[in-house]
């Protein structure tokens, strides 16, 4: 899965990279405590091809919700089921989008139970693009929100030592067709990345709180953390 992430890439560089016209009031960067339900940039295209790089709620609401609260926390949606489940199936085919990231966290848990932090990069360093669906939710109120939730797949080899699930990374070709710009096709991307792609150290448990903060919280663990 994937509850937690770092973006630092400042605004204007995530539309140059994906040639996508930014709103005004994207998110703040840095911020390396990305929590679930905070604001996230996504690219989103329309049908002429225009893109689009603007905030959305990480937590995707779907239609029926009276309110934000009204069921599950839907942060991740699974891949396997994208194309099937109530809440996703008309995003999957008419919504989809591209969260763009630094890096992102995953647990494992000592054998005490506590749980140990990892935080998850590119190895060549460039931005991380997660295939993500997303929803213009509504209220009976007239409160409106846009709303998201990143794809997960089940996890390469490598990437099983931590966690069994990891978010759907994008290459830069394949981003027109996931965006819906090259027509149908797009549900073969949901495949888990190469094994050679990520590369991941220990840090702090300080970032297991959602109120953390800084740069110190990607740092590597020291040997003797």
């Amino acid at each position: 899965m994937c509850g937690r992430m770092a973006m630092t890439l400042p605004p204007d560089a995530m539309a140059q990279l994906f040639a996508a016209v930014p709103a005004n009031d994207l998110p703040p960067v840095p911020n390396y405590n990305v929590c679930p339900t905070d604001p996230v940039p996504i690219v989103t295209s329309d049908a002429e091809g225009g893109r689009k790089l603007r905030p959305m709620r990480w937590g995707f609401i779907p239609r029926w919700y009276k309110e934000p609260s009204a069921g599950p926390l839907l942060i991740n949606a699974r891949a396997e089921t994208l194309a099937e489940k109530p809440a996703f199936r008309t995003a999957a085919r008419t919504r989809r989008g591209v969260v763009i990231a630094t890096g992102f966290y995953e647990w494992t848990k000592d054998a005490e139970g506590g749980r140990d932090p990892w935080y998850i990069t590119r190895v060549d360093g460039a931005p991380l693009a997660f295939a993500a669906v997303w929803q213009d939710w509504r209220a009976p109120d007239g409160e409106a929100q846009l709303t998201c939730a990143i794809v997960t797949t089940g996890a390469n080899a490598q990437m099983q030592a931590i966690h069994h699930r990891m978010p759907v990374i994008l290459a830069q070709k394949d981003w027109p067709l996931w965006l819906g710009e090259q027509g149908k096709g797009a549900a073969t991307l949901m495949t888990p990345a190469a094994d050679d792609l990520l590369e991941w150290h220990r840090v702090s448990r300080t970032v297991n709180s959602n109120r953390a903060s800084g740069a110190a919280l990607i740092e590597p663990l020291p040997k003797d953390g």
